[in-house]
């Protein structure tokens, strides 16, 4: 369905429920019926102003008159996801399951409602995966709008099962959405979501979901649009509520077990060994996995008779499957293949294991292994010809969950140094933070310090460069951080969760850096570092505010209070400094204005003048906060020159809105309105989206007094949309004031 029919079918929809004939709708928002009639049949989209007039005469909702803006929008180009992994080139068999989907898809595809082609499910490694990739790309070509892939890692022995948030966030990525405008909650993200597939002929692919509540968010809206799901589990009650179709795998039958290993090793050796070729597929028990990796291992060595192949896999005493999988079996499989290796890819290939995220980058593996670049990038290539790794979508490299426990038990039993691996891995992630929060972040961290030997350090060019790679490992940040509960591990991990703070406040992660903060808060505690804790329980406190839980704030910030006394004098006027913009944020003005001030009175002892001017404008404000108003103007006079001697743009443009303010308080509303445009454009080329907001709140108020009540709807609208896109709460609180602006004006 193109842009325009989309917008069509609901414009049409809109209108009959509104009770309106094409005329009626005409005389009702002044867009000739001819025109309304051209929108409905997908002839033309409308412009911005004429999309207002329809959607004020239909009085619609706010979710209706959502969708119908999104309809609008011409669709991009270029930004049609292609997620799905390479389609398997040996693929055999499963001609039974490929029919049963096919039937299915025939009868159900555009008939209403989304379609959901079962929940394949089977027993691990027995080719769900295969099967359900080896499908979307035969059917691909029906569906023009994409493909979106996913493994869920339901059943991973180690990390957790992917949120469906996380997952929802990567689609409306890869569907055109810019990250900043992605919501924070996962049901808003599911909105979001279906609205952006409602338009859409798509495939989704689902893999390895654990249970019907992981999948649900995640199925596509529309009706041309097709999921496909594998799990171990059966997923029945996606049958009773989604209507799916189900299909069980079970290992292969011994024709197709033959086929698919002659297609990996040639008709030739097969036919040439019957009985051992036979007896090969016995011994892998049928189980396409198994036969992938033996198959690739006898692959590499054509010289060697398959009876050799037959007595190695006897004598591992790998038993034959019937009904059930048994890690012994398959153990002895991956055995054959990881013992072809070089010994550095197979030490390379036990480190991996440790890895607690969904996926790895290179970077990554390498520092888990402490190897140089070039020869991780060589053991990985190794490793994915044995098929003991794959790829996915984004070029990082996944580990199948029996993969990953075999390596477990090897890196168990080889006695390597797994204190170390982690070490390397969590160094990994805090120092290349560190250089990509040069380019993204507005705090500027303390410079952590030589790496650990063997810790990858990359080199960042721009701000793009540095984001994409804060996107590729924030998965891993998060996996590491609820995994590595070693005793040891705590100031790693809290000194990690420190560097992360400036891009969770980038980009509004708020919900992550509540939790994060919280665990280096707890580890911080346990070790006894007050300067680590007044700090964790600063960015706790931030992020509580964020998110509008106000009521939870005191606590951290009792704590900070509690500790200032064993922090470094520079440390302690930094936490008053935070300690009184917090408070700001509580509405607790009174309590502020001291912590300000002794921030203030710190930084004047320890004769730092950039420093003493930022203090000295977080006075300025919390003065113009009590309404002292003329005191407000002086001090923030007072502090504006030495800002912008030091280059300071953020706290001089913060300066500047607490003179409006002031100035607003007095009654000086004209001058208060230039004084909140000169800081609007101060924090416009300081890049601070936050600090925008901030300052379009009060000039918005400004207008609004002026008697500017479209200016300060324009500007409390801007306001919310730069607060969204951090995922902070209060932008309702914009969008509030916006209305009423508007209803004040009519």
């Amino acid at each position: 369905m193109g842009n325009g029919e989309a917008f069509g079918r609901l414009l049409r929809q809109a209108r009959q429920r509104a009770l309106l004939t094409l005329e009626g709708l005409a005389g009702a928002s002044g867009v000739s019926a001819r025109a309304i009639s051209d929108m409905e049949r997908g002839r033309s989209l409308p412009r911005q102003a004429t999309l207002g007039q329809l959607m004020d005469a239909l009085d619609l909702a706010e979710g209706d008159r959502q969708r119908l803006v999104e309809a609008a929008v011409p669709r991009p180009q270029g930004r049609v996801p292609r997620q799905l992994p390479p389609d398997l080139a040996g693929f055999r068999g499963r001609t039974q399951a490929l029919a049963a989907i096919d039937a299915f898809a025939s009868r159900h595809v555009g008939n209403g409602g989304h379609v959901v082609v079962s929940a394949v499910g089977g027993m691990a490694g027995v080719g769900k995966t295969t099967l359900a990739v080896h499908w979307a790309h035969r059917m691909a070509d029906h569906f023009p709008d994409g493909q979106l892939y996913v493994n869920l890692r339901g059943f991973a022995e180690s990390g957790r099962p992917l949120d469906p948030g996380e997952v929802l966030g990567d689609f409306l990525t890869a569907l055109g959405v810019d990250d900043r405008d992605l919501p924070r909650g996962t049901k808003e993200r599911t909105e979001m979501f279906r609205r952006h597939t409602e338009v859409r002929r798509l495939i989704v692919v689902l893999d390895n979901a654990r249970d019907e509540e992981q999948v649900r968010p995640l199925l596509p809206a529309s009706a041309g649009s097709l999921a496909i799901i594998t799990s171990r589990n059966r997923l029945s009650g996606l049958a009773v509520s989604e209507g799916a179709h189900l299909v069980g795998l079970d290992v292969w039958s011994p024709a197709d077990a033959l086929t698919a290993l002659a297609a990996r090793i040639g008709d030739d050796r097969c036919l040439a060994e019957p009985e051992a070729a036979a007896e090969l597929v016995s011994l892998c028990g049928h189980l396409p996995l198994a036969i992938a990796v033996v198959g690739a291992q006898v692959s590499a060595t054509p010289d060697v008779p398959l009876r050799i192949t037959v007595r190695e896999l006897e004598q591992a005493r790998l038993d034959t499957l019937s009904a059930g999988l048994q890690r012994a079996d398959v153990r002895a499989a991956f055995s054959w293949s990881y013992q072809a290796l070089t010994p550095a890819a197979a030490r390379l290939f036990r480190h991996l294991a440790l890895h607690p995220g969904p996926s790895l980058s290179p970077e990554a593996a390498a520092s888990l292994a402490g190897l140089d670049m070039a020869a991780a990038r060589r053991h990985l290539r190794a490793l994915t010809s044995a098929s003991l790794l794959s790829r996915d979508a984004n070029g990082h490299y996944v580990l199948h969950d029996l993969l990953r426990a075999y390596a477990a038990e090897l890196f168990a039993e080889a006695g390597e140094d797994r204190l170390g691996a982690q070490i390397r891995l969590l160094d990994y992630l805090r120092h290349n933070a560190y250089a990509a929060g040069l380019f993204v972040s507005r705090y500027q961290a303390d410079p952590p310090g030589p790496a650990v030997e063997g810790v990858v350090c990359l080199s960042f060019t721009d701000r793009d460069e540095a984001l994409e790679w804060y996107r590729s490992e924030e998965a891993t940040v998060s996996a590491a951080l609820r995994d590595m509960a070693d005793p040891q591990l705590l100031r790693p991990c809290v000194d990690l969760v420190l560097e992360w703070v400036g891009y969770n406040s980038v980009a509004g992660r708020w919900s992550e850096e509540r939790f994060v903060e919280r665990l280096a808060l707890d580890a911080a505690l346990i070790l006894d570092d007050p300067l680590a804790a007044v700090r964790s329980a600063a960015n706790l406190a931030r992020a509580l505010l964020e998110v509008g839980s106000i009521d939870e704030m005191d606590v951290p910030i009792d704590l900070m209070i509690r500790r200032m006394d064993r922090i470094p004098q520079a440390d302690q006027a930094r936490a008053e400094l935070n300690i009184a913009w917090l408070q700001t944020g509580q509405g607790r003005f009174t309590e502020a204005l001291p912590h300000a001030r002794r921030s203030l009175a710190l930084y004047r002892a320890l004769r730092e003048p950039a420093r003493s001017a930022r203090a000295l404008s977080q006075v300025g404000s919390c003065l113009a906060d009590v309404g002292e108003y003329e005191a407000a103007i002086a001090t923030s006079e007072e502090a504006i020159p030495e800002l912008r001697k030091y280059g300071d743009l953020r706290n001089e443009a913060d300066a500047y809105a607490t003179v409006g303010i002031a100035q607003q308080g007095l009654g000086n509303t004209a001058a208060a309105v230039a004084s909140h445009q000169r800081s609007l454009q101060l924090y416009q080329e300081a890049l601070d989206d936050y600090g925008q907001a901030e300052v379009l709140n009060h000039l918005a108020a400004a207008q609004l007094e002026t008697g500017q009540q479209e200016e300060a709807c324009a500007s409390w609208l801007r306001a919310a949309e730069l607060l969204e896109a951090l995922s902070v709460a209060r932008a309702a609180d914009m969008r509030a004031k916006a209305r009423a602006a508007v209803s004040s004006a009519t």
